[in-house]
C-alpha cells in the first residue's frame, strides 16, 4: 500500500470510531450542530498543525519552550538528589556521572515544578484568561453548554481541577454534560504531568513536546464528538448560551502572593507525584501477579498480551502498517491498566535502538493516541474527585465513569487517526 492509502485508512478509522461510539451508546438521534462543529474543529486543528508552515513553527517554539522548562525543573532535582537525578550520559560539574535512568528522581520532580508554575499562572490571572479564551472558542464552534466549554478548556492544563472551575454548576448539569466533562478530563493530559511524557520521548520523536500539546488540543473536540454520539443532549443545560467565568481560585486556592502560589502549587505537585508513584507501584505489582496467575494456564500468556489482543483492531483503524500491529497493540493496550506513563516509556524503548520498531509516522500516531488519562486508575481519580465536590451526584458519576473511560479511549484513538492522515 502507498503512503496515501495508509492516510485513507486512518480517515476510515476515524469514521469507524465515531460509528462505534454511537452503536455502543444510546443510538439516539444526536445533535448534528454539535457533532458537525466538533468534527470540523478537530480536523481543522489537525490540518492547521500539520500542514501550515506557521503552525509548524509554533509547534517547534512550544517544544523548545517546554524543553527549556523541563531543563530548568531538573536543576532543583539535581541539587537535592545529585547523580540520581542525572539522565543517562549526563554528569555533574564535579564529574560525577549518572547512575542510569531512575524515574522517581529524574521524572517526577518535573511534576512538582510544573504544578508550581501552573499555580502561579492562575494567581497572576494568566491561566484563567487562556482557559476562557479557549472555552469561548469551543462554545462557538461546537455549541456545547458554557460549563462544558469551560471544563474542556481547563482540561488541557489541569486534571480534576477542571471540575472545580465549574463546581457551582455540577449539581444541575445533565447526564450528557457530565459524560462530556469526564470524557474531556480523561482524553487529555494535564500540563502538570506532560513533562513526564516529554522526557520519555524527547530523544526519539522530534518536537514531541509540541506534538503532545497539539494532541491534547485536538482531543477536546474528539471527546465532545464521542460523548455526544454516546449520550446525545436531550435536556436544557443551565449554562446553555453563555460561558461562565473561570474562577481564579480553581487551582491556587486564593494564595496571598506569587510565592505562596508557587509553594502551594509545588505542594500539590508533591501530592500528585506521590499519587503517580503509588499508582505505578500498585498497578505494576498487580500486573506481575496477574502474569503469574496466567502462567499457570500458559507460560507464554501475559496481561500485556491479552490487552494487546483487545487493542489490535484500534491499531489497525489508526493506519499503522501490518508489521507494526502486534507491538503497537501491546503499547496501546498496556495503557489501559498500567497507565500511559508505562506505555510512553515502552514506546521510547522500542524507538531507541539502532533499528526503531515503528516508522516515524507510526510513532507520532501512537504518541497522539496515548495522550490521555485513559486507564482504570483514572476512573477512581476523576469519579472520586467529582463525587467529593458534589456528593449528591455520586450515583451519576459512578454510572458514567466507565462510559467516560470508553468514550475517552475512542476520542484518543480518533486523535491518533487525525494524526495518521496529516503527519
Amino acid at each position: 500500500m502507498t503512503d496515501l492509502s495508509w492516510r485513507f485508512a486512518s480517515f476510515g478509522g476515524f469514521v469507524a470510531i465515531a460509528l462505534l461510539a454511537w452503536l455502543t451508546g444510546g443510538r439516539r438521534s444526536p445533535g448534528w450542530r454539535t457533532l458537525s462543529g466538533a468534527a470540523f474543529l478537530a480536523w481543522g486543528l489537525g490540518a492547521a498543525i500539520f500542514l501550515f508552515p506557521g503552525a509548524r513553527s509554533v509547534l517547534k517554539w512550544m517544544n523548545d519552550a517546554l524543553l527549556a522548562l523541563i531543563l530548568a525543573s531538573q536543576k532543583g532535582a539535581q541539587f537535592l538528589f545529585g547523580p540520581l537525578a542525572l539522565g543517562p550520559g549526563q554528569s555533574l560539574p564535579d564529574g560525577t556521572s549518572s547512575v542510569g535512568f531512575v524515574l522517581a528522581f529524574q521524572v517526577l520532580p518535573s511534576v512538582v515544578f510544573f504544578s508550581a508554575v501552573v499555580s502561579a499562572l492562575y494567581f497572576l490571572n494568566i491561566m484563567p484568561r487562556i482557559v476562557n479564551f479557549l472555552a469561548r472558542g469551543f462554545y462557538r464552534f461546537m455549541r456545547i453548554s458554557g460549563a462544558e466549554a469551560l471544563s474542556a478548556g481547563a482540561s488541557i492544563f489541569v486534571g480534576i481541577e477542571s471540575g472545580i472551575a465549574i463546581r457551582p454548576f455540577l449539581e444541575k448539569m445533565t447526564r450528557s454534560e457530565l459524560l462530556t466533562l469526564l470524557t474531556c478530563m480523561m482524553a487529555t493530559v494535564a500540563g502538570t504531568v506532560m513533562g513526564i511524557y516529554v522526557l520519555a520521548l524527547k530523544d526519539v520523536v522530534p518536537n514531541i513536546a509540541g506534538h503532545l500539546v497539539s494532541a491534547s488540543l485536538i482531543s477536546i473536540p474528539c471527546a465532545v464528538l464521542m460523548s455526544k454520539l454516546f449520550i446525545p443532549e436531550d435536556e436544557t443545560p443551565v449554562t446553555l448560551g453563555r460561558v461562565p467565568d473561570s474562577p481564579e481560585e480553581s487551582v491556587s486556592g486564593k494564595p496571598s502572593n506569587v510565592v505562596s502560589a508557587l509553594l502551594e502549587g509545588g505542594n500539590q505537585g508533591v501530592t500528585m507525584s506521590l499519587g503517580i508513584a503509588s499508582a505505578l507501584i500498585i498497578v505494576l505489582g498487580l500486573s506481575a501477579v496477574a502474569d503469574l496467575i496466567l502462567s499457570f494456564f500458559d507460560e507464554e500468556l501475559s496481561l500485556t498480551q491479552i490487552l494487546g489482543w483487545l487493542a489490535w483492531p484500534f491499531v489497525v483503524l489508526m493506519g499503522l502498517r501490518p508489521e507494526e500491529w502486534e507491538l503497537g497493540a501491546q503499547v496501546l493496550g498496556t495503557r489501559l491498566v498500567e497507565t500511559e506513563v508505562v506505555s510512553y516509556f515502552q514506546l521510547a524503548a522500542m524507538q531507541a535502538g539502532e533499528t526503531p520498531v515503528f516508522s516515524s509516522r507510526s510513532a507520532i500516531i501512537l504518541s497522539y493516541a496515548l495522550c490521555g488519562f485513559v486507564h482504570l486508575a483514572s476512573f477512581g481519580i476523576f469519579v472520586g474527585g467529582l463525587a467529593a465536590l458534589v456528593p449528591d451526584r455520586i450515583k451519576d458519576f459512578s454510572e458514567l465513569g466507565l462510559k467516560g473511560l470508553w468514550t475517552a479511549f475512542l476520542a484518543t484513538i480518533a486523535t491518533g487517526c487525525i494524526a495518521g492522515v496529516f503527519v
